[in-house]
């Protein structure tokens, strides 16, 4: 005679050492772990594939030309990676030029590259601008004025051939965070950094400064309020009457472009004070800019913030550089 079933509990316990049976005390540990799984992985691939798919619409409103040189190769001082500018052009055609925005970079004067700000020449495209992304020699290789020699001959080579991107040459706007925005400054305020090069008229038409840091180093670096303010000295130097130079707060004067001027909230106390005594000497001088304190922002989300299309910084900027419709 067959032998008799075994009953539902033997089963399983004989069938524990095979693959791909469980315990049932097992079951609920298991389920349990999958719908977290599955809980965690589902929004992060829904996050990317957002991310992606908002990337591809940018990219797809614009085109980009990388990595040009705007300092000519036989040139002594030339650098082959830090004297390149990435443009990037609308793709949609334009009746008339359209305006330009030049950004640069921050990095405490001794990091930063143009590839990360990607996002930023993408998005101000869409605005419907000629955007131009530009690297620069950075600390220790230079100091301050011959980074901003660096970006003024950018913006020379950005005056005279960006023409043929479809950019207006009377139109040339500066934005810059941090470091950058100390240098967008700098030049604006400073003719003879551009009159030097061979062009006694300053070729910037207005400033966006967002979060801007080195408006007043001799301010900042006579205090040495912190241990670590040393470091300043490698990209300024050691003399007083150089931090000052430096420093576009002492080259303000009347007839200076208009600045826009973005400030974080909860950045450092030091470009609230400077920035604040900016916007005051602009004022005694018959210039007060648009001045904005950002809510809850911190130094690095303002600039992070420029990924997203629709924030306050786009919406001010295509008003203050006069442009048109933005990019679909």
């Amino acid at each position: 005679m067959p032998a008799p079933a075994k009953s539902g509990s033997a089963r399983i316990r004989r069938g524990r050492g095979c693959v791909g049976r469980l315990h049932p005390r097992r079951v609920p540990l298991f389920r349990l772990l999958m719908t977290i799984f599955r809980w965690l992985l589902g929004p992060a691939l829904l996050g990317l594939l957002l991310v992606a798919a908002n990337e591809l619409a940018v990219a797809r409103a614009s085109r980009r030309t990388a990595d040009v040189a705007y300092v000519p190769a036989a040139d002594s001082a030339y650098d082959a990676t830090r004297h390149r500018l990435d443009v990037y052009a609308p793709r949609q055609p334009s009746p008339a030029p359209r305006p330009v925005v030049v950004f640069v970079h921050g990095g405490s004067w001794a990091s930063g590259n143009k590839d990360f700000y990607s996002y930023v020449g993408r998005r101000l495209a869409r605005l419907g601008v000629v955007a131009v992304v530009v690297n620069y020699r950075l600390a220790p290789q230079v100091r301050v004025p011959q980074m901003a020699d660096d970006c003024a001959r950018a913006v020379l080579w950005v005056q005279t051939h960006i023409g043929r991107y479809g950019g207006d040459a009377g139109r040339i706007y500066l934005m810059g965070h941090s470091a950058g925005g100390g240098l967008a400054a700098w030049l604006a305020t400073d003719d003879a950094l551009f009159a030097r090069r061979g062009q006694p008229r300053n070729p910037v038409r207005g400033v966006i400064l967002d979060d801007a840091a080195g408006l007043d180093m001799y301010d900042y670096l006579r205090r040495m309020e912190f241990s670590d303010d040393r470091q300043y000295l490698v990209p300024f130097g050691p003399e007083p009457a150089g931090w000052r130079a430096a420093s576009a707060l002492y080259h303000l004067h009347a007839g200076v472009p208009p600045f826009l001027v973005f400030v974080g909230a909860k950045t450092y106390p030091s470009i609230t004070r400077s920035n604040e005594k900016f916007r005051q000497r602009l004022a005694a001088l018959g210039a007060a800019p648009p001045y904005h304190v950002l809510p809850g922002k911190k130094h690095a989300a303002m600039v992070l913030q420029l990924y997203w299309p629709g924030n306050v910084i786009y919406r001010e900027l295509r008003a203050f550089v006069g442009a048109g419709t933005p990019q679909r």
